[in-house]
């Protein structure tokens, strides 16, 4: 059989709750998601006869460990906020808040996506590409970025 190059896509997701700083509405005040994100990755069927993952791009199970140690384990349950934010106030409740993320931008869907992203494509093996990812912040809103546009 020719070896094709092929997308397979996983989906991870997670809780996680951010607040806009300086946003102009809602948004602003502390909430939470049930985030969903695809992963898409491609590369070539793998072709070596003797190989127990003979016709895979790459094994599900990797794309998951890579996808879960490096994004789902360390942001489910966790509040993320812009570095900007006055957040002295979450430092006495720690009762409630020690799984807080301080990022250099605003957490939007928009700019997650691209995160994630970039540590997802830093983690890939050698000959997989990371073709998109999908980040659904509410069952009806999602960002997406795509290799080919950047």
């Amino acid at each position: 059989m020719k070896q094709q190059i092929i997308r397979v896509t996983k989906i991870f997701g997670w809780e996680m709750s951010h607040a806009l700083w300086n946003y102009d509405g809602l948004c602003s005040n502390l909430h939470g998601h049930s985030y969903i994100m695809h992963v898409t990755v491609k590369g070539k069927q793998i072709a070596d006869d003797e190989s127990p993952k003979l016709g895979m791009v790459i094994d599900f199970g990797d794309l998951k460990r890579i996808v879960k140690e490096n994004i789902v384990d360390k942001f489910d349950h966790s509040v993320v906020l812009n570095s900007k934010a006055d957040v002295a106030a979450l430092s006495g409740v720690k009762q409630m808040f020690d799984r807080v993320h301080l990022v250099d931008f605003q957490p939007t869907a928009e700019n997650l996506v691209v995160y994630y992203a970039e540590i997802i494509k830093s983690k890939l093996p050698e000959g997989i590409t990371l073709h998109s990812v999908r980040l659904y912040e509410t069952a009806t809103s999602f960002a997406e970025w795509y290799a080919e546009d950047n």
